[in-house]
């Protein structure tokens, strides 16, 4: 699965690109494109494209929906960490503890 928007870490044996949460925190903040630190629904979908999804619409959904604690429809600063469960079915990422 490529990343077209930015560079990452190195590919695992499985051929996942690895991140550490910093790292994902970093580039998946790259798609907030009303830069108000946190993701909706439509940016998600975007980082989806990016990487090749398909399904982009139901998936950006899901991950929200996963995601979004409080309800507000946004995944806020404190809820990014709960992407990274979707991040590594969805997007084909590997986090890594360093």
């Amino acid at each position: 699965m490529a990343f077209k928007t930015t560079s990452m870490t190195q590919n695992s044996d499985d051929g996942r690109r690895e991140l550490t949460v910093k790292e994902f925190k970093r580039w998946l903040m790259k798609f907030d494109s009303d830069k108000d630190g946190r993701i909706s629904r439509k940016e998600l979908r975007r980082v989806l494209r990016a990487t090749g999804g398909w399904f982009t619409w139901w998936k950006g959904n899901a991950g929200i929906k996963s995601a979004d604690k409080n309800g507000n429809g946004f995944v806020d600063g404190c809820e990014i960490e709960n992407l990274v469960q979707f991040a590594q079915k969805e997007l084909g990422v590997r986090i890594v503890p360093y």
